[in-house]
């Protein structure tokens, strides 16, 4: 059977459904496997980053500010961060972009 006469032989309604459906649910698994899936692992390990976060640990915040855990503030979900000797910076903690 050649390829133009699979897609001009008619058949009936519920195979063309199929047919049609089938290439969409291509596309989504892909997604899925490619985009959906990485992107939620990225954002757990990011938590659980934020999480272990402890006074002393070195992190370096998404805008790209270097510093050391000075305080962490659980309640307004805020991190000071010292910056420099005598210097200590407030930002919300989701801003911490890795520890080092």
């Amino acid at each position: 059977m050649s390829f133009s006469q699979i897609f001009t032989s008619t058949s009936t309604g519920s195979d063309s459904i199929l047919m049609s459906l089938l290439p969409l649910g291509i596309v989504f698994f892909v997604f899925y496997v490619f985009v959906i899936r990485p992107q939620s692992k990225k954002i757990r390990d990011h938590q659980s980053m934020l999480k272990s976060l402890k006074v002393g640990d070195p992190v370096i915040t998404t805008s790209g500010i270097s510093g050391t855990v000075a305080r962490i503030d659980e309640k307004n979900d805020m991190v000071h961060l010292q910056v420099a000797e005598g210097v200590i910076v407030k930002i919300l903690k989701n801003f911490i972009s890795e520890k080092r």
